[in-house]
């Protein structure tokens, strides 16, 4: 085999009460618009997709289906923004378009903002830091504190940490542990692709 084996997770697909209500909430939050819509062949639901990206035809499906009672089986949904200040626009944004149980984490590797989309699935938003700590980790993360005072609090936080290490250290051993589960045939041309 001359390719790599490195498949990557890409998308998601979430039922829907009101496939329109949440994509107007999905678009009007994160940028994202309708790429294909359609009843499916064999699969007998409204399929919406949904993207942010012009590399990706969708990064979200919203299906029709989710019975009125039926409780969210969503654990989290994440959006990854760029800094500070895009943190801070997607909760202004989240919630206008009516995200409800807002709160903000600081797991250390990253900072994080988490809500309930309008049927109750929780949505995470956050940025990586360039530090790690083992997860799971969280403290408080009051937003409305300044950027200075934020990356200062956090390298405080996991500098205290005992498995405090910087991100690029946990990339280098987590290609590492790859490596050894591919075997020693596998050579260095197996290490993880880089990311775009």
């Amino acid at each position: 085999m001359t390719a790599i084996y490195a498949p990557n997770l890409s998308h998601c697909g979430i039922f829907c009460r009101d496939v329109e209500a949440l994509k107007a909430f999905y678009c009007g939050t994160f940028d994202m618009q309708e790429t294909d819509r359609g009843v499916g062949g064999t699969f007998r639901y409204t399929l919406v997709f949904l993207s942010g990206r012009d590399d990706q035809h969708h990064q979200l499906v919203l299906a029709s289906g989710r019975g009125a009672d039926a409780p969210s089986t969503v654990m989290q949904l994440s959006f990854k923004v760029l800094d500070l200040e895009q943190l801070r626009e997607a909760r202004r944004r989240a919630l206008e378009m009516g995200a409800t149980g807002m709160r903000g984490l600081n797991h250390g590797n990253a900072m994080s903002l988490y809500c309930q989309d309008p049927e109750g699935n929780t949505v995470e938003i956050y940025l990586d830091t360039p530090w790690y700590v083992s997860q799971p980790h969280g403290d408080p993360l009051d937003l409305d504190q300044d950027d200075a005072t934020l990356w200062a609090e956090t390298e405080r936080i996991v500098r205290t940490d005992p498995s405090y290490m910087l991100a690029s250290d946990w990339a280098a051993q987590f290609t590492q542990r790859r490596l050894a589960q591919r075997g020693p045939d596998a050579g260095p041309a197996a290490a993880a692709p880089t990311r775009p």
